[in-house]
């Protein structure tokens, strides 16, 4: 079996859209107001890993589907390259449904959807354990669809001989809709008082969308 190293260099992945909906279930913060450097930070800090990088990956709507948010998301993003954050970022698609009202009225709505961000995370994720360019990867997601990128982290590290980890970070308390972390990861549960201390209170809407003063 593969010698655990003293120093563990932890890389964190971030499912923007995936933690933000989780917090916002768990904790009732209605925009996605983590800030990621603080939070692995916390977590590092917390278990003695040495901070080894942190990447971004969310999906942004395009300005003529929504505004505020394709704004919003082009000031955060910018703001966290400068940061030194490694962002990646996938259109989001809007598809058409039929929705049937109580009284049978049947309208045709939008209806986003974010595609690639769980591939391109296991994909990266894969890539940097094979280049031993990590230790542990700490995802921040709950995607079961991520539990195949673990079991190749756990194969790479048999087969190569070195101690590599995998770990699920997600949002815990009495109201998370979702209380496992990603299938044969070892789970960080972040309760509402780790969150809290961990926001970023910039307003990142564009200026057209704040209150007048």
């Amino acid at each position: 079996m593969a010698g655990e190293p003293e120093v563990k260099r932890a890389v964190a992945f971030f499912d923007g859209q995936n933690l933000y909906h989780h917090a916002k279930a768990a904790f009732g913060h209605h925009h996605p107001n983590y800030h990621p450097i603080k939070l692995f930070a916390a977590i590092c800090d917390h278990r003695g890993w040495l901070s080894h990088g942190i990447r971004f990956y969310t999906g942004v709507p395009e300005s003529r589907h929504n505004k505020l948010w394709h704004g919003y998301w082009s000031n955060r993003l910018l703001a966290m390259r400068r940061a030194g954050v490694l962002v990646t970022t996938r259109p989001i698609r809007y598809h058409r449904h039929a929705i049937r009202d109580e009284d049978g009225t049947v309208s045709d709505v939008e209806v986003p959807q974010e595609k690639g961000i769980d591939l391109r995370i296991g994909l990266d994720v894969v890539r940097m354990a094979r280049d031993d360019q990590l230790d542990v990867a700490v995802i921040f997601s709950q995607d079961q669809d991520l539990a195949e990128a673990v079991r190749d982290l756990k194969e790479i590290s048999r087969s190569s001989g070195r101690w590599i980890k995998a770990v699920s970070a997600f949002p815990s308390g009495p109201k998370a809709t979702a209380r496992r972390g990603i299938e044969g990861s070892d789970w960080v549960r972040i309760d509402r008082r780790l969150y809290d201390a961990c926001l970023d209170h910039r307003d990142y809407r564009p200026s057209e969308f704040r209150a007048k003063k």
